[in-house]
């Protein structure tokens, strides 16, 4: 019986057999380009032996770690960082703009808060944030940063990943991707949130299309034992440290032959990263964890609150290497004043302001604060016309502002940014950046300018692509940097 795959198995005998029965093969052969561009090359240039090691950026950095304050729920600009003395003139009367908002606003809203002017370059400063304005020479107020849309949702989507709409790696991973890290005993990018998590979750520090190893680690950080901060950092079985290893060891002997059949997946390499690290942790984290290390005066320094206890930790983390921390206010969108802003804005400062004020000057102190970028700020601002009560959104009073994407406030500190500065404004009344506009794009663009990259340069292959954080967008801000 004649074998019917006999006629594909012989040569071709003519130049047009030969491009017809090759089409397919070539066709295969493309996709396999495409998806080695994918898997192979892009594994290669996270480092598929260990992601986390450490990497020479572009150029000579002024940063390497950075420091993220992040006030989830968008903290009031003309109450903070902006004054405004024409919202004194327009009080309870309309002002002449006329700009969309989320919700329906009325007149213009005094800020609560008095304003003094600090340092030697006399930049203005809320009360509530005295204890910033007491180290603003070493401070870059931007004035002028504006947004998209005035919605909690995509609004820290695009200030945490770049992007509003689509899933995208976090700044934080893509720092880690980039850089590596200094200390291989501790995850490299950080997120802590007392209480829970914040609108989106886990989504704020997602690696997206990166490699698992470059996500952020969450902590819950109202906890104060080691035990509950850091879930397993003990070890359960009570096995000594060399039976531990030679445990792991095996695990591990295991999963290499398992992923040596799979050509290498990315996510498996996360995943065996995973527990090394895991195994390191619990021997540094307990020490980088617990504060009451630190000598009493430096304590007393910070304060005694949950606020001060993550941002002392954040600095500890500093100073072990860890690359990036971002530090969320608490869960939900604690700064989300709608109602009673002079209530709520008091409470949440008196939290925080105090620790923050001693972060900077522990910092410098420590000759910390030139390499170390602090950023401070949320995903948009607020209003400054009152919102107008409507059931089921507010408690119906009229002291609260609503978002405002258009023109708000952020800051940065150390890390090669000029100190006692003031960058951008907005307009008579802190509704519109109107000078030096900064886009959440140019800040990305700029942070990474900073740690040693150029935005554009910083690619990862995904689906044929070359993606990065600023997408198609951004300018580094020069102006603000020394």
């Amino acid at each position: 019986m004649s074998n019917p795959l006999s006629a594909l198995n012989r040569c071709p005998t003519t130049r047009r057999e030969f491009l017809r029965r090759s089409g397919i093969g070539l066709g295969t052969l493309g996709l396999a380009g495409v998806m080695a561009d994918d898997s192979s090359r892009s594994l290669l240039a996270a480092g598929a032996t260990n992601p986390m090691s450490p990497k020479t950026p572009h150029f000579a950095p002024k940063a390497n770690a950075v420091i993220h304050l992040f006030l989830n729920g968008g903290p009031s600009q003309v109450d903070t960082f902006d004054p405004k003395p024409a919202l004194d003139q327009y009080h309870g009367k309309s002002i002449p703009l006329d700009l969309r908002t989320e919700r329906e606003t009325g007149a213009a809203y005094r800020s609560p808060f008095k304003f003094k002017k600090y340092g030697q370059s006399g930049i203005e400063v809320s009360e509530l944030f005295s204890h910033v304005g007491e180290m603003i020479d070493d401070v870059c107020v931007i004035r002028s940063m504006h947004a998209d849309v005035p919605n909690h949702e995509p609004s820290l989507m695009l200030m945490n990943c770049g992007n509003g709409q689509l899933v995208r790696p976090s700044v934080g991973s893509w720092v880690t991707y980039g850089l590596g890290s200094e200390n291989q005993n501790l995850p490299g990018f950080i997120a802590m949130c007392p209480n829970g998590y914040p609108i989106k979750g886990a989504e704020n520090w997602q690696a997206g299309f990166l490699p698992g190893a470059y996500q952020g680690t969450y902590i819950d950080s109202k906890h104060k034992e080691i035990e509950k901060l850091i879930a397993n950092i003990r070890n359960a079985a009570g096995l000594p440290r060399d039976q531990q290893r030679r445990q792991l060891d095996l695990l591990q002997t295991l999963n290499r032959r398992h992923q040596e059949a799979r050509q290498q997946d990315a996510e498996l390499e996360s995943r065996v990263q995973s527990f090394e690290l895991a195994y390191r942790m619990q021997i540094e984290a307990t020490d980088a964890f617990d504060i009451s290390r630190e000598p009493q005066s430096i304590r007393d320094m910070y304060g005694d609150s949950v606020q001060a206890r993550q941002i002392l930790i954040a600095r500890r983390l500093v100073e072990r290497g860890v690359r990036y921390i971002q530090l969320w206010h608490g869960a939900g969108q604690p700064w989300d004043s709608h109602d009673k802003i002079e209530d709520n804005h008091r409470r949440l400062a008196g939290q925080c302001s105090q620790a923050i004020g001693a972060l900077l000057k522990d910092l410098k102190q420590r000759s910390l604060l030139e390499d170390t970028l602090v950023i401070w700020g949320g995903e948009f601002g607020r209003t400054p016309t009152v919102e107008l009560p409507k059931p089921g959104a507010n408690a119906g009073t009229n002291s609260g502002r609503d978002h405002n994407h258009y023109g708000f406030t952020m800051w940065m500190a150390g890390g090669g940014v000029k100190g006692g500065h003031v960058h951008g404004a907005t307009d008579e009344f802190g509704f519109q950046a109107v000078e030096n506009r900064v886009h959440v794009h140019d800040l990305h663009a700029t942070i990474m300018h900073l740690l040693g990259f150029d935005h554009e340069r910083l690619t990862y292959r995904y689906a044929g692509r070359d993606f990065r954080l600023t997408d198609v967008h951004g300018n580094v801000v020069h102006d603000i940097i020394a």
